[in-house]
């Protein structure tokens, strides 16, 4: 099994496609993680807690 499936190949065997969606969609996750990650580190700061 493949991890990333080109855009020109011909198979079935992969978890991600390498096109614009994937893409697009790792990135909006990357950045929504890291805005949580910022916001639980500055509400443990505001609260005191770190």
């Amino acid at each position: 099994m493949k991890f990333i499936k080109e855009e020109d190949e011909k198979r079935r065997d992969y978890i991600f496609k390498k096109d614009n969606k994937t893409i697009f969609g790792a990135r909006f996750i990357i950045i929504v993680l890291v805005i949580l990650v910022g916001a639980v580190v500055a509400s443990g700061i505001h609260f005191e807690w770190f």
